[in-house]
């Protein structure tokens, strides 16, 4: 618990580099841009759709059909839900954004500044870093969109959510933080061997996402703070292998 809040620390100690806040408020401007531009154009195709879907299962169908309060009910709920889907989904493609563009700059800088003495053994790529992020996104929806009906039970939906951001943190930040430090087999052991540690941090850095203003740069900053979580973990196995 002592390395999370030591990682949150540095975080907050490395937005005084320079070109650093711009690099986490870019990507969260253009996911949240692109995400109300889509629902301008497709909200009452989603509604309709959803409401289609609602009206299709048995007994709950029928019932939502002859009567005027329980389908204003499943309308109000409808909506709700699709409002609360489209959190982790701006979270992700600004995730997605931080992972393949902002994130190597802000490695950079942290690394020149607090881990000079960590060899850089580039285990990791960029294809790499690419392939890794598409591949825990795509799984991130396709659980994201299984959890759906889930979500229109109240408070589960924000449960589904944060487990999902949790995972995706820990699975797409984990390799990009050690990509340009580690060397293969430290990219594919240490994550396995950080695991619970990671799922817990990727779920801390997930409840930023849900806090007003803060959600703004809650993906770059989540993945700030795992580059410190990681590469402090880098050197402290290292220093344990060494000794």
């Amino acid at each position: 618990m002592s390395e999370m809040f030591t990682a949150f620390g540095r975080a907050i100690g490395s937005l005084r580099t320079p070109g650093m806040l711009w690099h986490m408020i870019w990507p969260a401007i253009v996911a949240l841009l692109l995400w109300i531009i889509g629902a301008i154009f497709s909200w009452s195709v989603l509604v309709d759709a959803a409401m289609g879907w609602i009206e299709s299962w048995p007994f709950a169908g029928e019932w939502v059909q002859g009567s005027e309060i329980a389908a204003g009910t499943a309308l109000i709920l409808v909506k709700v839900a699709l409002v609360l889907a489209m959190l982790p989904l701006i979270y992700l493609t600004a995730a997605m954004l931080v992972a393949i563009f902002a994130l190597p700059m802000m490695i950079e800088r942290v690394a020149r500044d607090e881990y000079a003495d960590l060899e850089e053994r580039r285990g990791g790529s960029n294809l790499g870093s690419v392939t890794n992020t598409l591949w825990a996104s795509v799984l991130f929806i396709l659980l994201l969109v299984a959890s759906l009906p889930l979500w229109l039970i109240p408070g589960v939906g924000l449960l589904v959510s944060l487990a999902l951001t949790a995972w995706l943190n820990a699975r797409s930040f984990g390799y990009d933080s050690l990509m340009q430090h580690a060397d293969r087999d430290e990219i594919a052991t240490l994550p396995r061997a950080r695991r619970e540690p990671m799922l817990l941090l990727g779920g801390a850095c997930a409840l930023l996402a849900h806090v007003p203003f803060v959600n703004l740069v809650a993906p770059a900053f989540s993945a700030l703070v795992f580059v410190h979580f990681m590469l402090q973990s880098l050197r402290r196995e290292r220093v344990g292998a060494a000794a």
